[in-house]
C-alpha cells in the first residue's frame, strides 16, 4: 500500500491462562507487521497475546497504537511503551477509535471480548458500513465450533452466502496478512469468498 501506512487492528486474547503457543503465534503476528512497515492498532494492554504482539511489532520496526479504556488503565495493564497510547473513556469509544484508526481487521484466538470484537467487525462490513477486509487467523482451529454454527445458520437462512463471504479465515500468517493488503470489494457489494 502506498502513501500513509497502513494499519491493522488486531483483536486477541488478554488473559494470562493459556498455552504459550498462543504467545508465540501472536509474536509472529507482531513480527510480521512490522517487518512490513505497517501500524498495529491493538487493544493497548500489556499483557498476554495483546502485549506480545505489540512488542514484537516495535522490535520490527512497526509504529504502535494502542486504544485502552480509563478502567483497565487503572488496573495497571497499559502498554505505555506504545508509540500512541489512547485513552478512551469505555469500551465502546476504544472500539470506535480502533476502528478510525485501522484499514484491516485480524482476529488471533481469544475469548469473549475478542469473539464480540469480531462479530462486530464482520457484521458491520457485511452491512456495508465499511469497506475494511476482515480476516481470522486460527492454526489450530479454535474457532472450529464458531464456523460449523455458522454453517448451520446459513442451512437454516438466518445467515446468506454474501454474509459469510464477509470474512477470511486462514492458518497462515503471511497468507492472512496478504490477504487483508490486496484490493477488496467496496462497501455493500458481495465480496469474493476466499476461504480454502
Amino acid at each position: 500500500m502506498t502513501g500513509q501506512t497502513f494499519a491493522v487492528c488486531v483483536f486477541c486474547a488478554s488473559s494470562s491462562a493459556i498455552d504459550p503457543r498462543y504467545l508465540e503465534l501472536a509474536n509472529a503476528v507482531g513480527t510480521a507487521i512490522g517487518a512490513r512497515g505497517w501500524t498495529l492498532v491493538s487493544g493497548g494492554g500489556s499483557v498476554s497475546m495483546m502485549g506480545a504482539v505489540a512488542r514484537a511489532a516495535r522490535s520490527a520496526g512497526g509504529h504502535t497504537i494502542g486504544v485502552i479504556p480509563q478502567a483497565l488503565v487503572d488496573l495497571e495493564v497499559a502498554d505505555h511503551d506504545a508509540d500512541e497510547l489512547v485513552v478512551t473513556t469505555s469500551m465502546r469509544e476504544r472500539k470506535a477509535v480502533m476502528d478510525a484508526r485501522s484499514q484491516a481487521t485480524l482476529a488471533l484466538p481469544g475469548g469473549i471480548g475478542t469473539l464480540e470484537e469480531l462479530m462486530e467487525m464482520w457484521t458491520s462490513s457485511y452491512l456495508g458500513l465499511h469497506g475494511k477486509p476482515v480476516a481470522v487467523l486460527d492454526p489450530w482451529d479454535d474457532f472450529a465450533l464458531l464456523r460449523q454454527q455458522v454453517s448451520r445458520w446459513r442451512e437454516t437462512g438466518f445467515v446468506s452466502q454474501r454474509a459469510v463471504a464477509h470474512v477470511h479465515w486462514d492458518s497462515d500468517i503471511d497468507s492472512a496478512l496478504d490477504y487483508l493488503d490486496a484490493p477488496h470489494a467496496s462497501p455493500g457489494t458481495v465480496a469474493h469468498d476466499r476461504t480454502s
